[in-house]
C-alpha cells in the first residue's frame, strides 16, 4: 500500500467504504476497519495506517478496482474480474495466486493477470498454443492497435474473412498490458464479444434467430428466406461448430424452435447468424433450389469409401495432415489423382450418367 492508496481510503472513508470484504468508516476523528471476521475500531489515523499496512490486500484491491479500472463500464469491469476470478477468493488469497499469475482462455487467446507492487494488474496475452513458451522467443507488442494487424491472416498467410475463425495466428505476445490496453487488445482480436458475453451473464443478450434474420434480408440476400429448416440444420452443423468458430451459437431456427446441431462451446455467444453464414447460405439457396436427379457411376466399394474420406478431410480442414507418401489415406493427392485418372473423361468430368425415372 502507497501514500496514494492510503490517502484515498482516508477520503473515502469519510462517506464510508463498503467494498467486497473490505469495510472502513469515519467516526468523528477515529476509524473503523473491518475484514471478513476481523474487526478494527476506534483508531486513529496512524492506527488505521498501521492496520492497512497489515492488510494491504484488501485496501489495494479496492484501490484497484474503484480508482485504476473504469468502473463506469459494467462489461469491461465484470470481465476483468472474471480474468482473475475476482468473485471468488478474498484477497490474500486471490493475491497468493496471481503471484504466480493466473491464467484464462478466451477464444484462442490465453490472458495471463498477474499483480505487481501496490496491487496493480499486469496482463500477458499471446495465444493458446504459445503459453508454454518464452516471451523472448516469440514477437513482442505493446500497441494494442499491432492486434488489429495479427488477425488478419493465419499462419499460412491466408486472409481470415471472420475475425472469430479458430486460425488465428500464433507467435506473437503482450507481455506486459494495464487494464485499459488489455481490454482494447481483445475487443482488436476479438469484436464486440466481451460485451455480449456480459449481456448474456446479466439475461440481457438480444438474440436474433434464423427466420428473422432471413426476412430481414434485401437485394441479392432476399433468397435466403426460401431455404427451408433442413437446409439451415446443415447450414448451423457445416458452418457453427468448434472447429469452424469459436463463438457458442445461441441462434436457432426461430425462437421457439431449436436446432438439432451442436452449437459449440465457447466463452462467448454468438447472437445472430453472421454476415459470413448468409454470404454462404445465398450460394446454398441456388444449389437447393435445384431439383434431385439420379446418377449412376461404377465405382470400386473402396473408391466410394475414398470420395467419402475425401469429402471428409476437406471439410475438417486436415487436407495439409495428408503426407505425400501416405497413400493409404484416401485423400493422398495421389490416390486423388488416380481416382481421377480412372474416372474421370476426356471433358475433365466425373463419368456418369443420369437414370431416367
Amino acid at each position: 500500500m502507497n501514500a496514494t492508496q492510503f490517502d484515498a481510503l482516508l477520503s473515502a472513508a469519510e462517506e464510508g467504504i463498503d467494498f467486497e470484504a473490505l469495510t472502513v468508516e469515519q467516526h468523528g476523528e477515529e476509524y473503523a476497519f473491518h475484514i471478513l471476521d476481523e474487526e478494527f475500531s476506534e483508531l486513529t489515523e496512524s492506527e488505521l495506517h498501521e492496520v492497512a499496512t497489515e492488510h494491504s490486500p484488501y485496501v489495494t484491491d479496492w484501490y484497484y478496482w474503484t480508482h485504476v479500472v473504469d468502473t463506469t463500464k459494467a462489461d469491461r469491469l465484470a470481465f476483468l474480474q472474471w480474468l482473475e476470478d475476482a468473485d471468488g477468493l478474498a484477497p490474500p488469497a486471490r493475491y497468493a495466486e496471481l503471484d504466480d499469475g493466473v491464467t484464462c482462455h478466451w477464444g484462442q487467446l490465453a490472458i495471463t493477470t498477474t499483480v505487481g507492487e501496490d496491487g496493480i494488474r499486469q496482463y500477458d496475452v499471446r495465444h493458446v498454443d504459445d503459453v508454454d513458451h518464452d516471451a523472448a522467443d516469440l514477437d513482442t507488442y505493446d500497441d494494442p492497435l499491432s492486434a488489429r494487424d495479427l488477425t488478419t491472416y493465419d499462419d499460412d498467410g491466408r486472409y481470415r474473412p471472420l475475425k472469430t475463425a479458430p486460425t488465428l495466428q500464433s507467435g506473437w505476445v503482450f507481455p506486459a498490458l494495464d487494464a485499459p490496453d488489455v481490454l482494447q487488445t481483445v475487443e482488436y482480436i476479438y469484436p464486440a464479444t466481451v460485451p455480449n458475453w456480459h449481456r448474456e451473464r446479466e439475461g440481457e443478450l438480444d438474440i436474433t434467430h434464423w427466420r428473422d434474420t432471413a426476412e430481414r434480408q434485401t437485394g441479392i440476400y432476399e433468397i435466403i428466406e426460401e431455404l427451408d429448416r433442413e437446409a439451415v440444420e446443415c447450414i448451423a452443423e457445416a458452418c457453427c461448430v468448434d472447429s469452424q468458430c469459436t463463438k457458442r451459437r445461441e441462434w436457432q431456427y426461430a425462437e421457439d424452435d431449436h436446432l438439432a446441431a451442436d452449437g459449440g462451446d465457447g466463452e462467448y455467444p454468438c447472437r445472430e447468424p453472421c454476415s459470413l453464414v448468409v454470404a454462404a447460405a445465398r450460394k446454398w439457396t441456388t444449389l437447393e433450389n435445384e431439383s434431385e436427379k439420379t446418377f449412376q457411376i461404377d465405382l470400386t466399394l473402396s473408391e466410394l469409401r475414398q470420395i467419402e474420406e475425401i469429402i471428409d478431410t476437406v471439410a475438417e480442414g486436415r487436407v495439409d495432415e495428408i503426407r505425400e507418401a501416405d497413400v493409404y489415406k484416401g485423400a493422398n493427392r495421389y490416390r486423388a489423382r488416380y481416382l481421377r485418372a480412372k474416372r474421370f473423361d476426356e471433358d475433365g468430368e466425373l463419368a456418369a450418367h443420369e437414370v431416367e425415372e
